[in-house]
């Protein structure tokens, strides 16, 4: 299960539609950012960790906690912009900059701050104990295509997904996940020469719902923060 080179890529672009500048926001006194950056350091698999960003800010906040950060083009920073293809941009310059060649890409996403150092390095021992190509994490769907969640087909509402079996009830539906946004791993050709996230070759980290809540907006950054005081609060306890 050894590999050597693992990269860790954390990106942060300036400006958000659904909760304005919330990669900078104070979360327990410390920028949302610096979270996935202190999860990152306590991950001794990990051979570099660098940020990929085109804020000033956001250089200026992370340069001094992570090997190296890199200035994202601004063609690779606008709502269109695919985060596979800046995770591919910023493998290659941290080869160019480490002078390696990096056999395992992780990305942690700044927006999941419940997860924990221990579920990366799960992630990344499950990943390399087999040969997939990719890992994205996910929890059990709070709602599910096949039983609670309906679409307009023209004038008419359906369920999303029918199914030939008869279901009456969630618990007889297939298990569907809802993707937290929280680990993605790629193997380096995977990761290169991929044109999509879910393909025969990944695999999918489940996670609990709790440690699945991706910040998006107000209401969920409220909740994170009541989630990780009340952590915190345990911890001073004991």
């Amino acid at each position: 299960m050894i590999e050597k080179n693992i990269l860790c890529t954390i990106c942060a672009r300036k400006g958000s539609k659904g909760l304005k500048n919330k990669n900078f926001l104070n979360l327990l006194g410390k920028p949302l950012i610096v979270h996935t950056i202190d999860q990152a350091k306590k991950v001794k698999l990990l051979t570099k960790i660098v940020v990929s960003t085109n804020s000033k800010k956001m250089i200026d906040i992370s340069k001094n906690k992570i090997d190296y950060c890199i200035k994202r083009p601004e063609k690779l920073s606008n709502d269109h912009s695919s985060k596979v293809d800046v995770i591919k941009h910023a493998l290659i310059e941290a080869e160019k900059k480490f002078k390696l060649k990096f056999n395992t890409i992780i990305d942690l996403d700044i927006t999941s701050p419940l997860r924990s150092s221990i579920d990366i390095e799960k992630a990344l021992k499950i990943f390399l104990k087999k040969r997939y190509g990719n890992l994205v994490s996910g929890s059990i769907a709070r709602k599910n295509p096949f039983f609670n969640q309906v679409m307009y087909r023209g004038r008419y509402l359906d369920l999303v997904c029918n199914s030939k079996k008869k279901i009456v009830r969630r618990q007889n539906a297939p298990i569907i996940y809802d993707l937290n946004a929280s680990i993605y791993i790629w193997r380096r050709k995977n990761l290169m020469q991929s044109k999509k996230l879910i393909t025969r070759k990944t695999t999918l980290f489940k996670m609990p719902y709790i440690k699945s809540i991706d910040i998006d907006d107000q209401y969920d950054f409220n909740i994170v923060k009541f989630i990780l005081k009340k952590k915190l609060n345990k911890w001073k306890k004991k």
